[in-house]
């Protein structure tokens, strides 16, 4: 199994649609050991979410916004766990006055930035106590080199996400630690729905060679579980596509 032994904090557990949620459960199917992050409303969702893993996780409380909540996140899963060997982030949220490029204040462009680009570094480095030699960040993005239909601020976030994933892998290389994300194709999550331009999505798969279904996270799971293997043990910095190849044709 590729994650026999292994120990991994997994966020964004929302709904079982969720790349996380799929994520989550591959890795267990794959020998790992899952601890899954909630917050507020979401808590009791994650939980109740949860139970639909094969093996039921632990759910910790967890606001990438709060910093008492990452001062305290290594102490926290010490509870739980003596280490971690992985983390994987799929958090991002904008306010709707983001989705307006032109028209967004900063503190909508902040709140975008901070809870959808810094929250890798600091997740990160909140984890980093718990971590060693061999360990792996992977985060899940859309690819940033595009100005997509209304995805505004959140699109600038994205490419800040893209480029803080570079400088994590530049400084966690020495410890012997990777940073690599996933660029995912669209996916019908609770999330991805609440975003403007969605449905602008749904013909995805009549420009991508091999296709893409707006319903299947799977693809993009597997890639997470991979990049949290042994399997790429020279790999850092890098963006992952798993889009059906949309990302390399010109329309």
């Amino acid at each position: 199994m590729l994650l026999e032994g292994k120990k991994l904090l997994v966020t964004g557990v929302l709904m079982d649609s969720s790349i996380a949620f799929h994520v989550a459960r591959l890795a267990q199917e794959q020998g790992a050991e899952v601890i899954l992050t909630s917050f507020g409303r979401t808590f009791r969702i994650t939980q109740s979410i949860a139970k639909r893993l094969p093996t039921t996780p632990e759910v910790i409380e967890l606001d990438v916004s709060d910093q008492e909540h990452l001062d305290t996140l290594a102490e926290r899963l010490r509870e739980h766990t003596d280490h971690l060997d992985g983390v994987v982030h799929s958090i991002g949220f904008a306010p709707a006055g983001a989705f307006n490029f032109l028209e967004a204040d900063w503190e909508d462009v902040a709140t975008a930035v901070q809870v959808s680009a810094y929250s890798l570094k600091s997740l990160t480095v909140a984890s980093l106590p718990l971590m060693g030699e061999g360990g792996s960040v992977v985060g899940l993005t859309l690819d940033a080199t595009k100005a997509w239909p209304v995805y505004d601020w959140m699109g600038v976030a994205k490419a800040a996400f893209e480029s803080t994933n570079r400088y994590l892998a530049r400084d966690l290389g020495p410890k012997g630690i990777r940073s690599n994300l996933v660029s995912a194709g669209p996916i019908a999550t609770t999330a991805a729905r609440s975003i403007p331009m969605f449905e602008q999505f749904e013909k995805w798969g009549e420009r991508s060679p091999l296709g893409w279904d707006l319903r299947d996270a799977e693809p993009a799971a597997k890639a997470c579980v991979a990049l949290l293997s042994d399997w790429f043990p020279a790999t850092t910095g890098e963006i992952v596509h798993v889009d059906g190849g949309f990302h390399a044709m010109g329309f």
